[in-house]
């Protein structure tokens, strides 16, 4: 973690927070207590913060200075407002292009996506607030700094995006081993959000509820699945190759 990109003390964070700063996510030291932390835990609570409860070591390592039982991760970006993106893409004549995941955790995964969103032209990529990975160093190693190119946006939950995407003539498709549908048998070169879901758990079921197609990627080894950055990447390129 850059030095730089990192807050530390209970009192710091609060401040912080307060004036507007793009905490990305706080590590609070699992045991401890007292009116400040409460003051913390319930700011970051109504502003929908990622945090963790983490032991006294991890703290330490993060940073050599009184850390006060919180340290906190500055987003390096500034984040996008997802319904003023959306306009801007339309108002440009684009025919719009986005990606949304669904709980990615892992930083150099989310930063392999972003990296292939923005070589494949993808307007803007969707996070939720609580879940997702950070936007931290790793992230922009894994990138290759297109997080520096790539409008990210962070919404307080996947179905409202889904819906206002929708409301908004954006095709829904959603990549997940629930269907009998193949990518390649989709029609994509069109107004499109595809969605990915987390490592471990895919697309959430109540997402794959409400979006409007459903796919998957033709698998022929004996391994059932494939890295999601690896599988985001074949779904971002056959959008491509479509579209080209």
């Amino acid at each position: 973690m850059e030095k730089d990109h990192q807050i530390f003390g209970i009192r710091a964070i609060i401040e912080a927070i307060n004036a507007g700063k793009e905490i990305d996510k706080v590590f609070i030291q699992s045991d401890t207590q007292g009116d400040l932390m409460k003051d913390l835990m319930s700011l970051m609570k109504r502003k929908s913060i990622n945090f963790s409860y983490v032991p006294v070591e991890k703290l330490n390592r993060l940073t050599p200075n009184n850390h006060q039982g919180a340290v906190a991760t500055i987003s390096p970006i500034g984040f996008h407002d997802l319904e003023t993106l959306i306009e801007k893409v339309i108002d440009a004549g684009k025919k719009p292009f986005f990606l949304l995941l669904d709980q990615i955790s892992d930083a150099r995964n989310f930063g392999a996506i972003i990296r292939t969103a923005e070589c494949t032209g993808v307007d803007g990529i969707i996070i939720q607030k609580q879940g997702a990975a950070p936007v931290n160093g790793d992230t922009v190693k894994t990138s290759a700094g297109a997080v520096f190119n790539v409008p990210i946006c962070k919404v307080e939950h996947i179905k409202d995006a889904i819906f206002l995407l929708q409301a908004s003539g954006i095709k829904t498709v959603g990549a997940t081993e629930k269907t009998d549908k193949n990518i390649y048998d989709l029609e994509l070169n069109e107004p499109i959000a595809i969605i990915m879901g987390s490592e471990d758990r895919g697309i959430n079921p109540s997402v794959l509820k409400i979006i409007d197609e459903k796919a998957k990627l033709p698998m022929f080894g004996t391994i059932g699945s494939l890295n999601v950055s690896v599988a985001c990447g074949a779904f971002l390129y056959e959008t491509v190759r479509q579209r080209v």
